[in-house]
């Protein structure tokens, strides 16, 4: 079992779900607003944050369950669909698993997805 994050554009979302929507194995998506701040330094060299300097892009997060001999397919369809090119593209995370478990149902790994 997999985890995967994905850190996108938000305008991208629609573009995304649409295709992770075509995939016949879609195992379902958590979807949050979030903030964050990549790599770049100011045009100084370096960063230094103050409450009137300190930005925070705003972003979107995927997180979804799935089994292993999916996740790639799930991967390149988001990377195909988030791609524009900009360095704020996005990232993704793939986390190996050591259990997943339904509230619901009790069941254990790819029965629970």
């Amino acid at each position: 079992m997999k985890e995967i994050k994905a850190i996108i554009r938000p305008h991208m979302l629609s573009k995304i779900m649409e295709a992770l929507h075509a995939l016949p194995y879609f195992p379902g998506v958590t979807v949050s607003d979030c903030q964050g701040q990549g790599r770049g330094r100011g045009s100084g060299g370096r960063f230094e944050a103050t409450e009137e300097t300190i930005y925070f892009a705003k972003m979107t997060k995927l997180e979804l369950f799935c089994a292993d001999d999916i996740c790639d397919g799930i991967v390149d369809t988001i990377c195909k669909a988030a791609h524009t090119g900009s360095p704020d593209d996005g990232l993704i995370a793939v986390i190996d698993l050591s259990r997943l478990v339904s509230i619901r149902t009790g069941k254990e790994q790819e029965k629970a997805v």
